[in-house]
């Protein structure tokens, strides 16, 4: 049983290995954005063209943020456990408090992504746009309704014990400690 718990750690431990590289490389691709925002700049490029390597290598470096948050959130959440004391000393975004929150992260992430990418198209295309444009800001105004629904749905795979109970659940009574008088 043991054996086999060890192996899923190593299996966790190699996909926050991959979104670590992932990280890296969406940190790559957005400082060659950057990069050719500049040499488009210095060469008296288009401002559009411009605004737009920005907006994307600003989209790039955020969803390498979150990376970074999902490989630290795999690593310290599910393959090593730190000591409480270590964990308040944290930041929150550090301290995810499970899969519910990692899941809210990620689609938050693609909302931001989905919101750039528009901006992005738009500054491209400028007047010529057509009807088929309106496609992704409905997507994006469904996927926000989603989410709004998603986080309000009750965080039940918190382990640190310090959220209420759901109303209508069962709390146990502590039962008083036995009286120090002796009983006749």
């Amino acid at each position: 049983m043991l054996r086999t718990a060890l192996s899923l750690r190593l299996v966790l431990l190699s996909a926050a290995f991959g979104t670590f590289v992932g990280a890296l490389i969406m940190f790559w691709q957005g400082l060659a954005l950057t990069f050719e925002a500049a040499e488009g700049l210095y060469r008296h490029a288009d401002h559009k063209l411009i605004t737009a390597a920005v907006m994307g290598a600003t989209d790039i470096f955020l969803f390498g943020i979150v990376l970074v948050i999902f490989t630290y959130a795999i690593v310290f959440g599910f393959v090593f456990k730190l000591a409480r004391h270590d964990r308040k000393k944290l930041r929150a975004w550090m301290r995810p408090t499970g899969m519910h929150e990692l899941k809210t992260t990620l689609i938050s992430a693609i909302l931001v992504y989905l919101v750039v990418d528009f901006a992005t198209d738009w500054a491209e295309r400028g007047n010529a746009m057509s009807w088929e444009i309106l496609v992704k800001p409905a997507s994006i105004l469904m996927l926000a309704a989603a989410l709004r629904l998603f986080a309000n749905e009750p965080n039940t795979d918190d382990d640190s014990g310090t959220e209420a109970s759901p109303v209508g659940a069962h709390v146990p009574v502590p039962t008083p400690p036995p009286s120090a008088t002796p009983q006749a």
